[in-house]
């Protein structure tokens, strides 16, 4: 996976992985704003996201609210 690239069209708020150079043959909407390309053997060989910063920043928002419940639970010795 030496072919990893990164690319945000902050224009269209769209992030894109592509972890290799093959050319798409297919994708898979895995949830309605987060889609995995597909090469013609059915392998994963990028990612698109779409509402990127908002996704982005939900995910953030989410872990840090979890860890900081976990840490509102511990009781001091």
């Amino acid at each position: 996976m030496n072919n990893t690239k990164l690319a945000y069209f902050e224009k269209e708020d769209v992030l894109h992985l592509a972890i290799s150079d093959e050319p798409e043959s297919g994708s898979i909407e895995l949830s309605p704003n987060i889609t995995a390309e597909l090469n013609d053997k059915g392998e994963l060989i990028g990612i698109e996201i779409l509402n990127a910063s908002v996704f982005i920043r939900d995910s953030i928002l989410e872990s840090v609210q979890a860890r900081m419940l976990r840490f509102a639970n511990v009781q001091p010795a």
